[in-house]
């Protein structure tokens, strides 16, 4: 249970004193991980010892604890600074690293000729995952026909599925906290015969048995919020592929599209 749901099930249990370190508490959950626990009793107004009485109120041994529950809930997705703010050089050195892990895969290869070859490409994603599903979706579109991107607006993903035949391939942004029975959608998917891409953080590794090819793609930052620029990265050296793999047809796609952009004075 997170730390506030536990303050709001154990509130009319705690004392005046410990209420009103509760109430500090919840001021300051966004960056609460960043204090020491002397320093929020002193926010409080409260002593040392109240707080550590509510901590254990709570269910925590100490405040070591709730930094862990805080860690926690950060590793499963949730904005929340924990380790204070990084210099701009650590947290672009961690990107960097980042990047350079995801785009080291040998997968990725074999993900460009599946998405080279196909009849059509479907790319699915939800949530933070769908603009990378559209990022993927325009850069194959410039290159290839008959790419997609699923689900439409207000849409599911069963009718969707009911066109991916084998001979086709769907590329699934899977990045962590993915919708409910996104298992189910991967089994299915993979029913149907074609080449399943899924592109991942690592807590979707569980679900890589269901995919033709397993790109992880890490969005963890140092930052409260997470990092989707491995991912971007990653879809542009995907459509890199793909073209390279395509040839003079790729090539020529391009070019008509460019002209069509003149002609309809869509871009400057």
């Amino acid at each position: 249970m997170r730390i506030d749901e536990r303050i709001a099930r154990h509130h009319g249990e705690l004392s005046p004193q410990e209420q009103r370190a509760a109430g500090t508490l919840l001021e300051h959950l966004d960056d609460l991980a960043t204090y020491r626990a002397a320093e929020l009793a002193q926010l409080a107004g409260v002593s040392k010892a109240t707080m550590s009485r509510l901590f254990r109120h709570l269910g925590f041994t100490d405040f070591d604890e709730v930094r862990e529950h805080l860690r926690a809930l950060r590793s499963a997705g949730e904005p929340r600074r924990v380790d204070g703010t990084p210099s701009l050089t650590a947290h672009a050195a961690h990107e960097a690293e980042t990047i350079g892990r995801t785009l080291a895969q040998p997968g990725i290869d074999e993900a460009a000729a599946l998405l080279a070859g196909a009849a059509r490409v479907t790319v699915a994603g939800w949530r933070n995952g769908y603009p990378v599903a559209l990022h993927l979706r325009q850069q194959l579109a410039q290159v290839r026909p008959d790419v997609r991107v699923a689900p439409a607006p207000g849409q599911v993903m069963g009718e969707e599925l009911a066109d991916v035949a084998a001979g086709d391939a769907l590329v699934v942004m899977g990045f962590r906290r993915r919708p409910a029975g996104f298992a189910e959608l991967l089994a299915e998917a993979a029913r149907s015969g074609a080449g399943v891409v899924l592109v991942a953080d690592p807590t979707a590794a569980r679900h890589a048995a269901h995919a033709s090819v397993w790109l992880e793609c890490d969005v963890q930052s140092r930052l409260a919020f997470d990092s989707y620029a491995a991912a971007m990265s990653l879809v542009s050296v995907l459509a890199d592929g793909v073209l390279a793999r395509v040839g003079r047809t790729g090539q020529q796609r391009v070019s008509a599209i460019s002209g069509a952009y003149t002609r309809l004075a869509e871009v400057e």
